[in-house]
């Protein structure tokens, strides 16, 4: 069976990758970014956290699956001190029995001012 690989319309167009790669009844995320669909981020972590997880819910939905079908999250925080932030909202999209999480407190990432990044695996729904 092909790979799909797609890039929803909700999302900005990235540069040589794609948001998701569909695999049978597997679907892989690429980290998503709080960062919309016209390449604006907010400024503090809860903004960028909710649109991270607006940006997951849009590349799960575009394959066929939701955030109830994840398998595994893998949350990298570039502050600890947005831990609790990220907890709270997670919590409203994410039930917590749902899934396998690892989480990292990294030095930063691609972007400076990019806060968090979240990868995901799920199941087609």
């Amino acid at each position: 069976m092909a790979l799909e690989r797609m890039n929803p319309p909700e999302l900005f167009t990235p540069t040589g990758y794609h948001h998701v790669v569909k695999d049978g009844d597997t679907v892989y995320v690429a980290g998503q970014v709080g960062i919309d669909k016209d390449r604006n981020m907010g400024e503090d972590a809860a903004s960028q956290i909710e649109q991270t997880f607006k940006n997951l819910k849009a590349c799960l939905e575009a394959a066929g699956s939701d955030l109830h079908h994840l398998k595994k999250l893998t949350i990298y925080l570039a502050h600890r001190e947005d831990a609790p932030t990220y907890r709270e909202i997670r919590s409203r999209y994410v039930p917590n029995e749902l899934t396998g999480t690892g989480t990292i407190v990294i030095a930063g990432l691609a972007d400076p001012k990019v806060r968090i990044e979240i990868d995901a695996i799920a199941a087609v729904a």
